[in-house]
């Protein structure tokens, strides 16, 4: 399988994106809903996913050792990325922010090979407010990484980006909600 933004989009378009009328979990109201996961967890799209985020965060010079977000829509981008570090000469770490810290055994708020001290991309599925990247964000710098910037397989062009850039973290964003809705019933 080829390993363009084009493939990716049209993914995205075909399987995770939908119009109607949805509360997202920022709470705000939307005609459109991306379900990123329908892409982000199949086998095309892990590879697409990847592929594509380990090139975008090599083109960043970030030099991150691990990347993560908050469970459960960055999971599969972080172990995309980490899979595909293989065999590159720099390996990447993935790892999973929890919404709650565990309530037995070690109490973690970050799971998976997350090292303090670790320079860290926080990565994302879909960015709308920003919220969910924020929380990762304060979690890792909690737990003693760096925060290099953030990396989200959609933006969708509703203010994420510049919340998260205002407190001053960059933002990579593979494509947009408009692009994804520009290919919506192509093929």
């Amino acid at each position: 399988m080829s390993s363009s933004l084009d493939d990716l989009q049209q993914l995205l378009a075909n399987r995770s994106a939908r119009r109607g009328r949805f509360i997202l979990s920022s709470g705000r109201e939307s005609t459109l809903y991306i379900d990123a996961r329908l892409t982000t967890m199949s086998p095309e799209g892990l590879a697409l996913v990847g592929t594509l985020g380990l090139r975008a965060l090599r083109e960043s010079t970030w030099n991150v050792q691990s990347v993560g977000g908050l469970t459960m829509g960055a999971d599969p981008v972080a172990y995309a990325i980490a899979y595909a570090s293989v065999g590159t000469g720099h390996l990447i770490r993935a790892f999973s922010v929890r919404k709650e810290p565990k309530t037995h055994g070690t109490g973690r708020l970050i799971e998976g090979p997350f090292i303090s001290g670790d320079r860290v991309a926080i990565v994302e599925d879909v960015i709308t407010t920003g919220g969910s990247a924020l929380r990762a964000i304060s979690a890792v710098q909690d737990g003693g990484g760096t925060v290099a910037g953030v990396l989200a397989v959609v933006d969708r062009d509703e203010g994420g980006r510049e919340a998260i850039e205002t407190v001053g973290f960059p933002v990579i964003a593979l494509t947009t909600g408009a692009q994804i809705v520009a290919r919506m019933n192509t093929s």
